[in-house]
């Protein structure tokens, strides 16, 4: 007996979101997506029982990754699509060493594969959540109060412990409820609660962001501050700091990129084997396996930081292997070399000598900084690479799979035979170094913009999901309204 066997009993029974039975009107797609958005803002705003304010230990455990996660820092909603995303890298990893043995062209096997996912979202949230609660050290400490009320229920000695366990079942509650809000949103809404989630979080932190950029151009205007444009600490604080001249460059600069790369594409020219004149074209786009692959990316970065966090908390630790300072920033060991830059103080070791640069450059040298940015571009562009082409082939966006589509839909492309074979032979002259150049790309953005900075602190990779998936998003709006205007094309296309 295989796994699949002895797992489709289990598999088969998760408790899912059933599948609209035909067409979803487009109005209604949009009362879902506008619904879940404004359910998902009220969870971030209620703070889980039993934890100390923000801001009073422990801090914030996902940090600058916050912008990709989404969710809000000791909200029930804390970890965010977390679990989601490393739930994916796993069954990608899985998926591409091709261990699962899974068809995703066979429904039985979808239904397992889905199964499969929500098991593997489920501990992935016991296990981010477990550490974060009950580790000595309290990255999510209690607060005295609401121990003091536990002990009236289980007694002076258990309520540490039942307090403990009250907050990782309010942490569990949310990481459930992200799950099926994401699935409400991909089989009742436009697009996917991942990405919506995404985009709330960072368009959030960007409006605060342009607030706090034109608050501080006033002061700098009316004279309320003490920044001298004509020394050199004045004039790195306005490109830098108060002034944010480079950050507010480069978000303007990312936008545009973007929406650029979204637009530069090799079209195939297609034809329909049976109805003569009609025509069309199969876009693949320079970003084509969009910019998704960017969270598994982080998201990775994100949990190899939270286990040098777990390491440096049990205080045995070597210092070769991990060092962080008061703010939780690693500035030493090898987990310094793993962190991504994140800010411009993270390599910029000149002028503010509170930075980790500084500090870093001050102790051990320069070359350690520098070695940091270069560990990082390198993880980045590989990682982009890689994780665009594992995405591409699980997406059903790969070579074979697009051939197979391109048949079943009765189009062909003119001056080849009508044979998934040939058509496949066509794609692969594009589709895979196109997947490779892009991913990389896309590494190399996130990267460069995280260490110029960006408006409302979002890092380089929040402001490039937000982006494209804001532009798919509309892509996906006009289609949707184009369908509802023409239900013909909803049937030539498929529901």
């Amino acid at each position: 007996m295989g796994w699949k066997e002895a797992a489709e009993p289990v598999l088969t029974r998760m408790p899912s979101v059933q599948r609209p039975d035909g067409h979803v009107p487009f109005k209604r797609k949009l009362g879902w997506t506008g619904g879940i958005l404004v359910l998902y803002f009220f969870l971030t705003t209620i703070t889980v029982y039993g934890t100390q304010p923000v801001g009073v230990g422990g801090g914030d455990a996902f940090g600058q990754f916050r912008s990709i996660l989404a969710g809000a820092n000791r909200s029930i909603l804390h970890l965010g699509i977390g679990p989601i995303v490393t739930a994916s890298i796993v069954l990608q990893l899985l998926g591409g060493a091709n261990l699962l043995g899974l068809d995703t062209d066979d429904p039985r096997d979808q239904i397992l594969y889905q199964g499969l996912q929500k098991v593997l979202v489920l501990v992935m949230t016991v296990l981010t959540a477990v550490p974060m609660v009950f580790l000595s050290s309290g990255i999510l400490p209690a607060a005295p109060g609401a121990q003091e009320v536990m002990a009236g229920f289980v007694g002076v000695g258990n309520a540490p412990m039942a307090t403990k366990l009250l907050i990782f079942a309010q942490i569990f509650i949310g990481g459930v409820l992200i799950l099926f809000m994401d699935e409400i949103v991909s089989k009742w809404g436009v697009g996917s609660g991942i990405g919506l989630f995404i985009i709330a979080g960072v368009s959030q932190r960007l409006v605060t962001g342009f607030i706090a950029v034109f608050r501080d151009w006033f002061s700098i205007v009316a004279g309320n501050t003490s920044v001298n444009v004509f020394t050199q600490a004045g004039f790195q604080d306005l490109l830098f700091n108060q002034g944010h001249i480079i950050a507010l460059v480069t978000t303007l600069l990312i936008f545009g990129i973007v929406v650029y790369a979204e637009s530069v594409r090799v079209e195939i020219p297609l034809s329909h084997a049976r109805v003569k004149g009609a025509r069309g074209r199969f876009p693949v786009k320079l970003i084509y396996a969009s910019v998704l692959p960017m969270i598994l990316v982080r998201a990775l970065q994100a949990n190899i930081q939270f286990l040098g966090r777990g390491l440096n908390s049990l205080g045995s630790a070597p210092a070769w292997l991990v060092e962080y300072n008061s703010s939780g920033q690693a500035i030493g060991g090898l987990f310094y070399y793993l962190a991504p830059v994140q800010r411009p103080s993270d390599w910029i070791w000149w002028g503010d000598q509170t930075g980790t640069a500084a500090t870093v450059a001050a102790q051990e040298g320069v070359i350690h900084v520098i070695a940091r940015v270069g560990v990082d571009l390198t993880f980045m562009i590989a990682g982009g690479a890689i994780f665009a082409i594992f995405w591409v082939e699980t997406t059903d966006m790969g070579p074979k799979s697009t051939a197979r589509q391109i048949q079943n839909s009765g189009m062909q492309i003119p001056g080849f035979r009508q044979n998934v074979g040939v058509i496949e032979k066509v794609m692969e002259r594009y589709i895979p170094q196109v997947t490779v150049i892009g991913g990389a790309l896309v590494g190399l953005l996130a990267v460069m913009a995280n260490m110029l900075g960006t408006v409302g602190s979002v890092t380089g990779t929040g402001l490039l999901l937000t982006v494209s998936i804001t532009y798919k998003l509309y892509e996906e709006i006009a289609e949707e309204q184009l369908m509802e205007m023409h239900p013909m094309m909803r049937q030539m296309f498929g529901n």
